[in-house]
């Protein structure tokens, strides 16, 4: 998972930096708010963590350029003002949650996967076309039913056209098998089943083999990834 924080504390930086790296994720950072705000308008996170009160662009105007260009990427806010009032204007700019500061770090942690695990069930940005989706050089039209990567038109059956929009509608998120016996197959979760692991198999020799880097990635013993990023 993919973070964006944005605070101008050096010293809470580095202490949050270490932490959640330590945590497995990988972690963007910004020192200030108009840096900040460019990253995030224009990177790809799963989550932007900023303090509310920041140099040049606070946290909550970021916040709201965020909601205004149509952006659902969650976002934590951090600050030391913790009155019900400051809660408040934090969320109604389009802030997810609020963290008053001083906080224990595993509570970060645990509002963290929250926050996650919501943005699980829907994509973290809006298409600007509701019949196309696009990851990376993958596109899906909708109407036509048709997958094509790098313009080349990639034959799938209705069922793995199926999979692979539900893989598309998460990018870059851990898909459980659970989630996908339920969301493309309506079957509820069955340890013993390789339906999956067939129509996976299938899918991934479709949409990856031949090209220049692979999109669908497995996170053993977890799930699935559909990475929308070419490898540096």
């Amino acid at each position: 998972m993919h973070l964006l924080l944005i605070e101008d504390d050096v010293e809470a930086a580095r202490f949050l930096l270490e932490g959640l790296q330590d945590c497995g994720y990988v972690v963007e950072h910004a020192a200030e708010g108009r840096a900040g705000l460019k990253s995030a308008l224009h990177g790809r996170h799963d989550l932007v963590i900023a303090d509310r009160m920041l140099p040049e662009v606070d946290g909550l105007e970021i916040i709201r350029a965020l909601r205004e260009r149509q952006s659902r990427v969650p976002v934590l806010v951090l600050s030391a003002l913790g009155s019900v009032d400051d809660r408040v204007q934090g969320l109604r700019a389009g802030g997810d949650d609020y963290l008053t500061k001083p906080f224990a770090f595993p509570e970060l942690l645990a509002r963290i996967e929250a926050l996650l695990r919501r943005g699980m069930e829907q994509p973290a940005q809006a298409p600007a076309d509701p019949t196309r989706l696009r990851v990376a050089d993958l596109e899906l039209d909708l109407i036509g039913r048709r997958a094509i990567r790098a313009g080349r038109e990639i034959e799938l059956t209705s069922r793995e056209f199926r999979l692979l929009e539900f893989l598309v509608r998460r990018a870059g998120q851990l898909v459980t098998r659970a989630m996908l016996l339920e969301g493309v197959w309506d079957l509820q979760f069955d340890p013993r089943t390789s339906i999956i692991d067939v129509h996976i198999s299938r899918l991934r020799r479709a949409i990856d083999k031949d090209f220049a880097w692979p999109l669908l990635h497995t996170e053993r013993g977890a799930g699935y990834v559909l990475r929308d990023r070419e490898p540096a």
